[in-house]
């Protein structure tokens, strides 16, 4: 099955905090799946960066097998 979500190594420091430290995760289309964590975790930098709101220090996404970038729209379009 293909795959709708993965990351390899997504990282994101803002000075000396770790929001985020090399996530790996592979969502299949079709799973479900949720963000639970104490306040600070990392869970909406995660999105954001998934969203390709913020850009990661280290790592990168993909969305059904393209990359995430900043103002993709035809990438949105498509994940509906």
């Amino acid at each position: 099955m293909t795959l709708a979500i993965e990351t390899k190594g997504l990282s994101k420091q803002f000075g000396t905090v770790k929001a985020v430290d090399q996530l790996d995760l592979r969502v299949r289309q079709g799973e479900i799946y949720a963000f639970l964590g104490r306040n600070g975790a990392g869970k909406t930098t995660t999105i954001r960066m998934l969203l390709g709101m913020i850009r990661p220090t280290a790592g990168g996404a993909t969305i059904l097998g393209r990359p995430v970038s900043r103002g993709d729209r035809t990438l949105w379009a498509s994940v509906g």
